[in-house]
């Protein structure tokens, strides 16, 4: 008897001591395409619909619930309104209009489609990708980026948030 109440003595403080080491993990993903025969440059992001929804609510003081049945074109119009300010991409020098096309949910995952036009060539891109670091110290944007068939990963995180990039 003393053996089992031993064993569940470790057991319990285990499960109990572990659950106080339990943390979230803050990561979105952004895909950033050159796409040469269109001109343009194709960004898909991929970020947590909580996470967004609470950035999105402390930039413009509002109760949001982008990817939610009750989302409301006031929603949208913030969600865009946000990724303009924290998502910048700049070629060449030259800061580029960053487009929204669409955004669709997987899950409780926001898939937002974007795009840049009339981008014919570029030796050079700058990137500042300061989304939802502004809620979440340990928040990772992870950035995969082919620009001419180089392919390249970044980590976008609190104290660096932005990459300039050299074609070659």
């Amino acid at each position: 008897m003393s053996k089992k109440r031993s064993l569940l003595l470790i057991l319990f403080l285990l499960v109990g001591l572990s659950s106080f080491g339990v943390h979230k993990f803050y990561v979105s993903i952004y895909q950033v395409d050159f796409v040469p025969e269109k001109k343009r440059i194709e960004i898909t992001a991929r970020i947590f619909m909580d996470d967004l929804n609470i950035a999105l609510e402390r930039e413009f003081k509002s109760k949001t619930q982008v990817g939610e049945k009750s989302e409301t074109p006031e929603d949208l119009v913030f969600l865009q309104k946000y990724l303009k300010k924290h998502l910048r991409i700049s070629a060449d020098g030259k800061e580029q209009n960053v487009q929204f096309l669409s955004k669709e949910i997987d899950n409780n995952v926001v898939i937002v489609y974007l795009k840049i036009n009339e981008i014919k060539k570029f030796s050079s891109i700058k990137i500042v990708n300061s989304a939802l670091l502004e809620i979440y110290s340990d928040q990772q944007n992870i950035m995969q980026t082919n620009f001419y068939n180089n392919k390249r990963n970044y980590i976008f995180t609190g104290d660096y948030f932005a990459e300039n990039i050299n074609i070659k």
